[in-house]
């Protein structure tokens, strides 16, 4: 597949270390470099409270490889995983993500790491904000909830999200880290993003159903306009 658009972030502190490889059109993706923060990895590991699988062709929670996409993911929050799975499966991006994170504490630092990551990513891969449609929206069903995401590749990061979860957690992510994380994405990505869950009992289908609708929006605006290669979709005649 020529002219793919796509990044490679790495972000260490001392609260998280991350790689991560992004194509905003799917397509393979190399396999993660092994650096020093990851060196270490239990090579028996499988992926548990050690860290990331040390082999990343292990099939995880979170991993789907095919011709068209190959998906891996491990930051150690499975719900965080398999939320990122469901949005880069939708967008139809290819994503090898891996995260070190200071779990023993909770899991904010992880999950807003990953979002800022992913963000910069996204910003990274994407390029000339040119020649895009620059919108996109969505609304995505999981039974019977039901989610709307409204993306606007603007250059101006806002981000405004209604889920009305009723539970503090979903598995071992706090349920308020999805509204923060993203933001933190909208930030980093310079995005404006507005998510509402229009209704729904069930927070698992209240969130992934988010998450969907996010990314079917993303692929929207995302995508290359024939014919407008080169212009800044903007009246100020800047993005």
């Amino acid at each position: 597949m020529s002219n793919r658009r796509t990044a490679y972030i790495v972000r260490n502190t001392n609260e998280t270390k991350i790689q991560l490889s992004l194509s905003l059109d799917g397509g393979p993706l190399d396999l993660l470099p092994k650096t020093a923060e990851f060196e270490d990895s239990d090579p028996d590991c499988d992926g548990d409270d050690r860290g990331p699988p040390a082999n990343q062709d292990t099939k995880t929670h979170a991993s789907q490889i095919s011709d068209l996409q190959h998906i891996w993911i491990w930051t150690g929050i499975g719900f965080l995983d398999h939320m990122l799975h469901a949005w880069a499966k939708h967008a139809g991006w290819s994503l090898r993500l891996r995260c070190k994170g200071d779990l023993a504490i909770d899991d904010h630092h992880t999950t807003e790491d990953t979002f800022l990551t992913l963000g910069t990513a996204f910003t990274t891969a994407l390029g000339p904000r040119t020649g895009l449609a620059r919108f996109g929206h969505a609304y995505a069903p999981l039974d019977e909830a039901l989610s709307r995401a409204v993306l606007d590749i603007s250059s101006r990061p806002f981000f405004v999200g209604d889920f009305g979860f009723q539970g503090p957690m979903m598995g071992t992510l706090n349920t308020q880290m999805i509204h923060h994380g993203l933001g933190s994405w909208a930030q980093n990505a310079g995005v404006t993003l507005h998510v509402d869950v229009l209704k729904g009992e069930n927070d698992h289908h209240r969130a992934e159903s988010a998450f969907k609708a996010l990314a079917v929006a993303c692929k929207g605006a995302c995508q290359r306009v024939a014919g407008r290669e080169g212009e800044v979709v903007s009246t100020k005649g800047v993005l």
